[in-house]
């Protein structure tokens, strides 16, 4: 009953509209207070400091750190013309195919992604830039913002990813091949996306395209190329191993900070205690999340929730892929009604433990379950990425959850074709790695 009660509440303080994180903490501490949950004799003050460990323990890692200052690269790249030129040097590649611009934007997004480790500030960044001029073009402002949202939703898939460093500190497993993992996943689900852009844009005549210019396209690269080298080295970083996750977000914040101010010149150094505050707002609202779900996880695994829960998966009788199709379409209903960070400290110390019984490769399965998160931030109602470009292009929810559909399609195509191949993930951390 305890169990019941804990996640009945949860989910009704979400559908009041209660902050991710006071939703999980308030039912995990009330109940833990509640008295004959545990023996009688325990005292309160006991107890409250046991909370309070936790709270601690919960973001007690050298690991999340990642979090903040990736949050804060981001934030700078983002202000300091990075975005602008990346976008720039996308469109001269891509800009000649059909919806040229929209194209551009998921090019973009890639090579953003792999500087910010953030869906939020991958749509933020792009969005500011591309759906004003996606809308001067001629694009419906709703499609504008579902395809902004639709890359910013591969900025969490392409390493670095701040909901793989969760993962992985989560399971112990390596952040490093879960970030090799994620490389070639990526690649897929942007290709995917720009087929739909085609095939829509054809249909609908959107947007303007220019005819291809090996002189233009090698300017805009010559004017990127400090911006375009941010991912080779964060990324070449982490997975030759040269730097730890944690230690890479740290370059990519003095990297980002170094080319914004000197080399471009468009970042002032009085912007900067703005940036950081924007930015360690949004990273301190994930780390309180975290903080909460400890103690949520450790009332949960003290109630022997997780083998109560496995037992019932295993008395269905369901074969390893059965039993992985089960938990990916749970993600997915998951993934639209709750934050990926919530999502993922609530569910993966519970489905960690099944990845045996699946059959199923470690790595494969951690990128799995974020490509299943990544998805719930294109739908409604909790969807990240929407949110970010309703506010830019000026829509409702409604009119770019239309627009943003033909996405959510490819990117579950996608997720079969992970699910049904496993090199698409494992090829890389395999050559990387041995």
């Amino acid at each position: 009953m305890t169990i019941l009660a804990l996640f009945s509440l949860l989910f009704l303080l979400i559908v009041l509209g209660m902050p991710i994180a006071l939703a999980i903490g308030i039912p995990a501490i009330g109940i833990l207070m509640t008295p004959g949950v545990f023996p009688a004799g325990v005292p309160i003050s006991a107890l409250g400091q046991t909370i309070v460990q936790l709270l601690f323990a919960g973001v007690d890692s050298f690991e999340l750190l990642a979090v903040p200052l990736f949050m804060m690269a981001g934030s700078i790249m983002e202000s300091g013309g990075i975005s602008r030129r990346i976008i720039e040097f996308s469109d001269n590649l891509v800009g000649w195919a059909p919806g040229g611009l929209a194209c551009a934007c998921i090019v973009a997004s890639m090579f953003f992604a792999g500087i910010s480790g953030s869906a939020a500030a991958d749509a933020a960044a792009i969005g500011a830039v591309v759906i004003p001029a996606m809308i001067r073009q001629g694009y419906p402002p709703a499609f504008a913002g579902a395809v902004v949202a639709a890359g910013g939703s591969i900025g969490v898939i392409i390493p670095p990813s701040i909901p793989m460093v969760i993962y992985g500190f989560l399971t112990n497993d390596s952040i490093a091949r879960l970030f090799a993992g994620g490389v070639l996943v990526g690649v897929l689900m942007a290709t995917l996306f720009i087929l739909v852009i085609i095939a829509i844009s054809l249909v609908k005549g959107y947007g303007k395209r220019h005819s291809f210019s090996p002189s233009r396209l090698m300017a805009s690269f010559r004017n990127a190329f400090w911006a375009l080298g941010a991912p080779v080295i964060v990324l070449g970083g982490i997975l030759f191993g040269v730097v730890t996750v944690t230690e890479a977000a740290a370059l990519a914040v003095f990297y980002a900070l170094f080319i914004s101010v000197f080399i471009y010149r468009e970042l002032k150094w009085a912007s900067l205690p703005r940036l950081i505050v924007r930015s360690q707002i949004t990273a301190a609202a994930i780390l309180f999340i975290i903080a909460m779900a400890k103690v949520f996880t450790w009332l949960v695994a003290m109630k022997q929730a997780g083998p109560m829960i496995a037992a019932a998966i295993a008395h269905l009788g369901l074969p390893g892929w059965g039993m992985l199709i089960l938990v990916m379409v749970g993600l997915l209903v998951v993934g639209c009604v709750m934050e990926t960070t919530a999502a993922l400290l609530l569910l993966v110390p519970v489905l960690a433990g099944f990845v045996a019984q699946m059959g199923i490769d470690p790595i494969q399965f951690g990128v799995l379950v974020v490509v299943n998160l990544a998805i719930g931030m294109l739908t409604p109602p909790l969807g990240i990425c929407l949110f970010v470009s309703c506010s830019i292009a000026g829509v409702s929810l409604g009119e770019i959850a239309k627009s943003v559909a033909p996405f959510v399609g490819a990117a579950i195509l996608g997720l079969g074709l992970i699910g049904l191949i496993p090199g698409i993930t494992l090829w890389l951390p395999s050559w990387v790695y041995g």
